[in-house]
């Protein structure tokens, strides 16, 4: 008796394997030029929006996918991009990663999440100097407030594009929220809910250099002073030392809720605190509760950048926008940009205008 035997054709392949879809079968199925399909397929060129969508529908209908590595391959490209951040601990900085991995997977990219040591002989200067570009097309880097750079440390040969709080010297493009606005407009949101004595928790500025703020141009902790500042001049309200302590660069829950014992141990009278993190809000929150403060009723909260933890905190907190749904994809879209060179680009600073989550810290 003969072997029975799968049947197979031909070709040696058997009727369960489907032909590979091709970028020509789904442009004459859409009934559109190869180029077109192209351009829907990689986000490119402009088109009208029923073309796009009717491209598209063939393209998941036929299950088309792209040949990554042949494409990369003919464009001299890796398919990768570089995100270097002081580390992935820090809510905002871990919900930066993983916003910037979503934006680049839409234009096919895979992202390499690297974190460096801050204020060190191997920090920021140093991966910027030693950027693998057979590795990785371009960089994101998300600037630490403990890191100098200057002119030469951004003058690189690479696309780079450059996320927070820090000067830039024009060398690169800068993509970052206001944070004066948003700390003018988180001061003001208290000011005008009946707060008159506000506390500030997360200042790294010493009270006498106050005044100084109003020239300050970088740094999370130093623009959003400088933002609490002017509200508070603006509306003829005085800030005392003792509410607003110096805390270094521990922005952490621990330091919100040392800090805050600290102004309530100093026995000034305060209504209101300006949290410059929502760590440090949630650290502040956590000693008013030990201490029996009511809060709103007592005294009224504000944090930033809209951690997941502070809507779920008691009581949900009220904060400022981090705005890292415009963040990372602005961010992905111009180092994309840059590493397509599709368009001459001058380094710009591109900023957006932050709003207040309002929640329960806050009176309505």
């Amino acid at each position: 008796m003969s072997e029975a035997r799968p049947f197979a054709s031909q070709t040696g392949k058997s009727p369960s394997e489907k032909k590979r879809v091709t970028l020509r079968d789904v442009a004459e199925e859409a009934g559109v030029s190869l180029k077109t399909a192209s351009n829907v397929i990689n986000h490119t060129g402009r088109m009208t929006d029923a073309t796009r969508e009717k491209v598209q529908k063939v393209v998941d209908r036929l299950g088309y996918r792209i040949n990554v590595s042949a494409r990369n391959l003919n464009r001299g490209r890796t398919g990768f991009i570089t995100l270097a951040v002081p580390c992935l601990t820090a809510p905002y900085l871990a919900e930066l990663a993983n916003r910037v991995i979503d934006a680049a997977r839409i234009y096919g990219y895979s992202v390499y999440v690297t974190t460096y040591a801050e204020g060190t002989s191997h920090g920021v200067t140093s991966l910027l100097r030693n950027f693998n570009s057979t590795i990785s097309d371009g960089m994101i880097l998300s600037l630490s407030e403990m890191e100098d750079l200057t002119p030469e440390d951004l003058s690189v040969d690479y696309p780079l594009v450059c996320v927070g709080a820090r000067f830039t010297h024009y060398k690169a493009d800068h993509v970052t929220p206001d944070d004066v606005q948003s700390a003018r407009l988180a001061t003001e949101y208290l000011l005008d809910r009946g707060v008159s004595r506000p506390a500030v928790v997360g200042s790294r500025t010493d009270f006498a250099q106050m005044p100084t703020l109003r020239d300050v141009t970088e740094g999370n902790a130093q623009l959003r002073m400088r933002g609490v500042f002017e509200a508070c001049c603006d509306r003829n309200i005085a800030l005392a030392t003792e509410l607003m302590p110096n805390v270094g660069q521990d922005w952490s829950i621990g330091s919100g809720a040392r800090n805050m014992q600290r102004i309530i141990d100093s026995g000034v009278p305060f209504d209101g605190v300006i949290a410059l993190n929502d760590q440090l809000a949630m650290g502040a929150l956590s000693t008013l509760a030990a201490n029996g403060i009511s809060v709103p009723d007592q005294v009224q909260v504000i944090g930033f950048d809209n951690n997941e933890e502070s809507a779920y905190f008691q009581p949900p907190l009220t904060t400022m926008d981090s705005c890292l749904d415009w963040i990372a994809p602005t961010a992905v879209s111009r180092i994309i940009d840059r590493i397509s060179g599709s368009r001459v680009l001058q380094p710009e600073l591109i900023t957006t205008q932050t709003r207040v989550i309002a929640r329960a810290t806050t009176c309505a």
